[in-house]
């Protein structure tokens, strides 16, 4: 039997490519000539020796006890555990905050909402969480979902500009927790920042150093496209000093030297808050360039369109060249963002006990001996986590506006 057009109906005549599309794109990709089917067979080959090794060393040889014995140490440092509750409670209220933000900006439940509310679920899997760790994940997913949901009746016009005091009102909020209230015999006494550690602190390093290193970078590349000489200048200066020192020595110069650029008497300040300001200025000046590449990207028609409607040099900077310039290098800011994330490692050469400088501390305790494989291989999927889940989240942002469509 035949239709109308000639054609066999049975799918049977087709060919096997075109009847099962998984064959076909394994013909197209892995198996399309001779040389590339032995590329393929040796490269599986390979891939098949390497995992059994790696498996065979994960299920039988490794220690994992190491790491749910010293597991709070790695998440919070030495942060006092009876306070731990000050750190749950500052998880929920991001979860709630970041709900609130999704549907403020974005609007809708879309694929990319799905896979953030997903996050704890998928952290309760982790065999090194306790049942108590596990509802607290799931309160976080409960809290995200009711901020994205409860932000749908509020009446607010100016939506992003909502968002962005709501991000505002959660870093005072979530300093005020970890960091305390005066007096030892409150409802939260204060923890010293030198407490801070593990996971926590380079989360807080990598948060604040992007928080307050952006707009700081924008300021210095408008400050070097500047038509004033002093401020282009010394604008230029910044920049090209501190990208031509290595990170590692403004951290050396932060814990030795910042205390002597403060008038007499000044308090003195904490080892964390010393690295923060060295990590700060050295992300501030890359930022600056890569804004400064995508200013000059903008057609000069833009700025004679922004000219031609009247708007003054401030409003043409701020409501059309800037969103263009910053959109078109989002891939470049994230990536330096990540960077900037696998960077606060280095604070533990200056006697900051982060993520990094707790393994090394696990590693050299006598208990612990020849656990050096176990204790990174985790340390590296923490920061895996948390870079892929930003590389996730700029993907995204750029389909979402365009990047690279005309």
């Amino acid at each position: 039997m035949t239709t109308a057009a000639g054609t066999p109906s049975d799918r049977s005549v087709l060919p096997i490519t075109e009847r099962y599309p998984l064959v076909g794109w394994l013909r197209r990709n892995l198996f399309s000539d001779v040389f590339n089917s032995l590329l393929t067979l040796a490269a599986l080959a390979f891939i098949i020796v390497i995992a059994r090794i790696f498996l065979r060393w994960v299920f039988f040889t490794a220690e994992w006890g190491v790491i749910p014995a010293n597991f709070n140490l790695l998440m919070r440092g030495q942060y006092p555990a009876a306070e731990a509750w000050r750190l749950w409670l500052v998880i929920y209220l991001l979860g709630a905050v970041v709900g609130i933000c999704w549907k403020l900006i974005v609007g809708q439940f879309s694929g990319a909402a799905r896979v953030l509310i997903a996050i704890p679920f998928v952290l309760m899997l982790i065999p090194f969480f306790s049942m108590g760790s596990r509802l607290n994940l799931l309160i976080t997913a409960v809290a995200s979902g009711a901020g994205f949901f409860i932000a749908g009746y509020l009446p607010i016009q100016r939506r992003g500009r909502a968002a962005a005091y709501f991000l505002i009102a959660y870093l005072v909020v979530m300093l005020v927790l970890l960091r305390g209230l005066p007096g030892e015999e409150g409802p939260m006494p204060p923890v010293q920042p030198i407490l801070w550690g593990g996971l926590l602190l380079s989360l807080l390093l990598a948060f604040f150093g992007i928080t307050l290193s952006f707009p700081l970078g924008v300021l210095l590349a408008l400050g070097r496209q500047s038509k004033l000489p002093a401020v282009r200048i010394m604008s230029v200066i910044y920049i090209e000093f501190i990208r031509g020192v290595p990170l590692i020595s403004l951290l050396f110069m932060g814990q030795v030297m910042l205390q002597l650029f403060l008038p007499d008497g000044f308090p003195l300040v904490d080892r964390v808050l010393r690295a923060l300001v060295a990590i700060t200025l050295f992300s501030a000046a890359y930022t600056a360039e890569n804004v400064r590449g995508g200013l000059q990207s903008i057609p000069r028609g833009q700025y004679e369109a922004a000219q031609a409607v009247g708007l003054s040099a401030y409003q043409s900077t701020i409501h059309i060249i800037m969103p263009q310039a910053l959109r078109a290098v989002i891939p470049v800011l994230v990536g330096q963002f990540i960077s900037l994330f696998k960077d606060t490692t280095l604070v533990a050469l200056v006697g900051i006990f982060d993520l990094l400088g707790i393994a090394r501390t696990i590693i050299s305790n006598p208990d612990w001996l020849g656990t050096q494989q176990e204790v990174f291989i985790v340390v590296a999927v923490l920061f895996w986590i948390f870079s892929y889940t930003m590389s996730y989240a700029s993907r995204r942002l750029e389909r979402r506006l365009g990047v690279g469509e005309r």
